[in-house]
């Protein structure tokens, strides 16, 4: 029972929450979802954790530029990611104003 109340799991249901069923389904065999931004229409990857985690994808599917944001304060990382996907889909332009790019970083696969 106490597993189940744990932050981080809180956090995960609540992402879990808000993504679509294509997305929920990413997350759930890759630890990972995709996103299309609000002005561009790019793609980007969201990885799980809570920096250095964004990947824009080329129209390959291919990923390119890391992306750095995420929101203040000590949050686990269900609502970071919550809160990028959110920033990307409503407010892209702006979002990656303020981030910082990032050296691709291979992601260790299951």
């Amino acid at each position: 029972m106490r597993a189940e109340i744990a932050p981080e799991a809180c956090g995960r249901r609540l992402l879990r929450d808000w993504l679509s069923a294509a997305q929920r389904a990413q997350f759930e065999a890759d630890k990972y979802f995709d996103v299309t931004g609000s002005d561009s229409g790019k793609r980007y990857r969201i990885c799980y954790g809570t920096a250095a985690n964004i990947r824009e994808l080329d129209r390959d599917g291919k990923e390119g530029t890391g992306w750095c944001f995420a929101p203040g304060g000590a949050l686990v990382p269900g609502d970071v990611m919550l809160a990028q996907k959110i920033a990307l889909e409503t407010s892209e332009t702006a979002t990656l104003a303020l981030a910082n790019r990032v050296p691709l970083i291979p992601r260790l696969t299951h």
